[in-house]
């Protein structure tokens, strides 16, 4: 049943990561010399390359690897990235997608009828097998519903942390806000579907398709070539301090979309939270917590705690403090391919709690740590028109950005009246000045 998905993308470059293995230093050789090179000296760079921390970046290297007449980038034969114009990146299908996964908003009644007509529209008109939620079948507005009936029997349902969905769906539709693009996310710990969102909620800042004409919207997505926005995701594991071994889940990690929160809970006390960045102690957070986010999350949690907004194309981790005890403490932005640990201070006054996208409450406790690093599996979001006009036009419907009374441009008779004015004025300086 599972259809692949790929990117399309136009004039890509590859670029290999830490060219030259045969120089230590990072300093291009002649031809010549290189090939002369004997095993000795390569066995002996090979065993010092190895101890490097980390040979895969998801923070793209420069197309361009050769500085200078001498100076180059170190290459590691088995890591080539390809980089691509993130305007380039659209959808496009290896076989008719055939499944797809509907998401609806919880407890909201304009969404029961667009639901239905969707289901309607994706069984008896395109013919495609459609998932549920297993406790959508429950809901008494559905069931009460004589339109929903003749749908009902065709189809699939699932339950969250019991049913894998892995390859068994083609495509994702949402229908509502933010919050059903971030459940989505969250069924997917590997691998994600692209995803359709359809603006039914309050915000909707991840949802650029109206549904008042889903049936071409849709129709469109299945022939391909569609813009994509990739948004990157956290990976977060933590360690506990009295356990000797991680369990399979905890060893796989949790996948966010917007941001992992770390902050006081229910203490009365400031947060005393230790930050490392690869292994590094960077700093202590005394304050209310601690946000650390996506460049989709820049936009969320984030925002509200004074950070700045984040194209969701940028490589990047935001790293935001919540109410710091502290005047010089701002926001700042780090390569996406760092490892970043949180752990409570040891002189802390009380313990720290962790949550996941608003999620999945845990406490943390001294000798406790979580790490924070970047995932390999982003979420390809459908976009309306393009990255660039979807998230602006976000920025200004949802956030309202940058909105502002216009200032009135001068007419002529306003600056007769100033220049009158000045002259006057300069009159009667000058006559006071004389007496």
């Amino acid at each position: 049943m599972n259809r692949e998905h790929k990117l399309e993308s136009q004039d890509p470059v590859h670029v290999p990561i830490n060219d030259n293995p045969s120089s230590p230093k990072g300093f291009s050789e002649s031809s010549t010399v290189a090939e002369k090179t004997n095993k000795t000296h390569v066995s002996l760079f090979t065993e010092k390359f190895s101890q490097f921390r980390r040979t895969r970046s998801l923070n793209a290297p420069s197309p361009v690897y050769q500085f200078g007449p001498c100076g180059q980038i170190m290459k590691n034969v088995a890591m080539v990235m390809t980089i691509q114009d993130p305007a380039s990146q659209r959808l496009t299908w290896n076989k008719p997608p055939l499944s797809v996964l509907v998401i609806k908003k919880v407890q909201d009644v304009s969404v029961i009828q667009p639901f239905i007509d969707l289901l309607n529209w994706l069984i008896f008109e395109k013919r495609m097998v459609v998932f549920v939620e297993a406790s959508v079948l429950d809901d008494v507005q559905l069931k009460n519903n004589s339109y929903f009936s003749p749908v009902r029997d065709k189809l699939c349902t699932f339950k969250e942390g019991k049913d894998d969905l892995t390859d068994k769906i083609d495509f994702i539709i949402c229908l509502g806000g933010d919050g059903t693009l971030l459940y989505a996310s969250s069924l997917f710990q590997q691998s994600v579907p692209p995803v359709m969102a359809f603006h039914m909620g309050s915000l909707g800042f991840l949802a650029p398709f109206e549904f008042a004409n889903f049936q071409g919207q849709v129709t469109s997505v299945l022939e391909g070539h569609v813009a994509l926005t990739l948004r990157s995701r956290l990976r977060c594991i933590i360690l506990r301090k009295n356990s000797d071994s991680l369990d399979k889940k905890s060893h796989s990690g949790v996948l966010v979309l917007n941001e992992v929160v770390v902050d006081r809970g229910p203490s009365p006390y400031l947060s005393n939270i230790d930050l490392f960045l690869d292994e590094k102690h960077i700093t202590t957070v005394q304050g209310d917590g601690l946000i650390v986010s996506t460049p989709t999350g820049s936009t969320a949690y984030a925002v509200a705690a004074g950070a700045s907004m984040i194209h969701p194309s940028v490589p990047a981790i935001m790293v935001t403090p919540i109410c710091p005890h502290s005047l010089s403490f701002r926001p700042i932005v780090v390569p996406a391919g760092v490892e970043l640990k949180i752990m409570v201070s040891p002189d802390t006054r009380n313990t720290a709690w962790v949550s996941f996208d608003g999620r999945h409450q845990q406490e943390l406790k001294v000798g406790d740590s979580l790490k924070v690093t970047m995932s390999i599996y982003p979420v390809p979001s459908i976009c309306a028109q393009d990255q660039i006009s979807d998230w602006f036009d976000s920025l200004a419907e949802c956030l309202h950005w940058n909105v502002r009374k216009k200032q009135r441009q001068f007419e002529y008779s306003d600056l007769v009246h100033s220049s009158s004015n000045y002259t006057i004025n300069s009159h009667d300086k000058q006559i006071t000045k004389d007496s």
